[in-house]
């Protein structure tokens, strides 16, 4: 029988490339997540019955412990950007990963992947880092072989960097951002894929991996490539941190007072955390070390960012007709 993994986060942005690789391996893959029904979109990554979406609540220990009977391997990919509900930065990022570790350790699975993120600092003033930090300390304490993944922004059709801010370009003549000269080095999704594909096929040594792509910029530097591709000029404003910062409570006050209607487009949390690059550090083992050319921004952006331009779809048809007569 083919082996199986239980994937934690399965139908999120990364979760989901990390389920069509491994059902691609021949593995089942058991896609972990609060809502099913709303997963469904990961059967089709295997051939009937390979992929499976299961009921899943990564804050309690009967249910995490449910979904991994029978696995051979693990996947956690759960993280948030913000508080929603219960589900703060500590009982997801801090306990629920150490609950899986912990649970994994309990049932004999042998191999485990857990995606952190550049920056995971247990002393950082940002919760977000802070509790990546300690999920990192909770899996392997449990966990000692498993293989952490720390990407820096990752991008790809799904992901919530470009798009959010390319979608922000069609309200007016500003794009403000918050820490215009903090730099990254943004991540193809699949390239984080594979990267876990290999951790637990057992082609890559275990250890701790921080995973960019070949190009290093500046958040400002990221949004001049971005409208280029969209094809629309705005004036890219830096807001300050402190000013960021004010403005994060007033949203994050809304949306609480609204019951989660008005949504915090930036918290306080998000504005501590770009104070710091976020870059892959000096030293530290990367794609290289997996083998692994990572994908540029170059060949991947236009392919999904077109649907942004000022005529959509009718440019990315266009071009087309041109290619063909060339």
């Amino acid at each position: 029988m083919s082996k199986l993994v239980t994937i934690y986060g399965g139908s999120g942005f990364v979760g989901r490339y990390i389920a069509r690789r491994m059902a691609k391996a021949g593995w089942r893959v058991r896609v972990a997540v609060r809502r099913p029904n709303e997963a469904l979109f990961v059967k089709p990554y295997g051939v009937v019955g390979q992929v499976e979406p299961v009921l899943c609540n990564i804050r309690d220990d009967v249910s995490v412990a449910a979904v991994m009977q029978g696995a051979d391997a693990v996947v956690n990919c759960v993280g948030i950007l913000a508080r929603n509900g219960k589900n703060t930065f500590d009982s997801v990022q801090s306990e629920g990963a150490t609950r899986v570790a912990r649970i994994a350790a309990e049932q004999g699975i042998g191999s485990m992947v857990h995606i952190s993120a550049i920056g995971a600092d247990a002393d950082a003033a940002s919760d977000y880092a802070r509790t990546k930090a300690e999920g990192e300390a909770g899996v392997l304490e449990h966990m000692p072989k498993a293989t952490i993944l720390r990407p820096s922004i990752v991008f790809g059709p799904e992901d919530e960097f470009f798009n959010r801010f390319a979608g922000m370009t069609r309200m007016g003549p500003i794009l403000p951002v918050v820490g215009a000269d903090t730099m990254f080095q943004p991540v193809y999704v699949d390239d984080v894929a594979q990267a876990a594909e290999l951790a637990l096929t057992g082609a890559a040594d275990a250890g701790v991996y921080e995973l960019g792509g070949p190009d290093v910029a500046s958040f400002r530097d990221l949004m001049e490539r971005m409208l280029k591709i969209v094809r629309r000029r705005r004036l890219i404003l830096n807001i300050p941190f402190f000013a960021a910062s004010i403005m994060g409570w007033s949203l994050e006050l809304a949306s609480k007072l609204s019951l989660g209607i008005i949504p915090a487009m930036v918290t306080r949390d998000q504005v501590r955390n770009l104070r710091n690059d976020n870059v892959v550090s000096e030293g530290a083992k990367s794609l290289a070390d997996l083998g692994i050319e990572p994908v540029t921004m170059a060949s991947v952006l236009p392919d999904y960012l077109w649907r942004f331009r000022p005529s959509g779809q009718y440019d990315a048809i266009k071009e087309s007709a041109k290619n063909l007569r060339t």
